[in-house]
């Protein structure tokens, strides 16, 4: 996560949109939502949140190469179970000018409690798994022996 999370804060994927002020490429709500799988009431879901802080022109909600390497965050971290809570709270401790050591340790401190619940849950899956496997052997062997014989009255 702590990798990922750099190259997606320093980067921000460049699309087709109006460059204005500066120069800077801006993508409109619906583009946004498009290119990221996501609906357009989610990236307003984000803003209310403090995720994400589009510009406006008016009513339209126009989003920074900020925004873009924001929400690719968002995404990579509710993808490996963060809460939107810890999200903000490890993208807020982001500045560009400093170390971002903090930042990086709270990152790894949070990854590393979250890889401990996601084995713990891939263990409790695998055993379900085995348990379903099982159960579904003996119910094979159970029918198999109920319609062998009915097989062989038939014949």
């Amino acid at each position: 996560m702590t990798m990922k999370l750099m190259s997606a804060g320093e980067t921000a994927a460049n699309t087709n949109n109006a460059s204005v002020e500066a120069g800077e490429d801006l993508a409109r709500i619906g583009e946004m939502a498009k290119k990221y799988g996501v609906t357009l009431r989610t990236l307003r879901f984000y803003e209310d949140k403090g995720l994400l802080n589009p510009q406006r022109d008016g009513s339209t909600r126009l989003y920074t190469r900020r925004d873009k390497a924001r929400l690719k965050l968002i995404l990579l971290g509710r993808k490996v179970g963060f809460s939107l809570r810890d999200v903000k709270q490890m993208m807020d401790l982001y500045d560009p000018t400093g170390s971002n050591t903090k930042q990086l340790r709270l990152a790894l401190d949070k990854s590393e409690k979250q890889l401990a619940r996601l084995q713990k849950q891939r263990a409790l899956i695998d055993d379900a798994i085995n348990e379903l496997s099982g159960s579904m052997s003996a119910v094979r062997q159970m029918l198999a022996e109920r319609t062998a014989p009915q097989a062989s009255v038939a014949s």
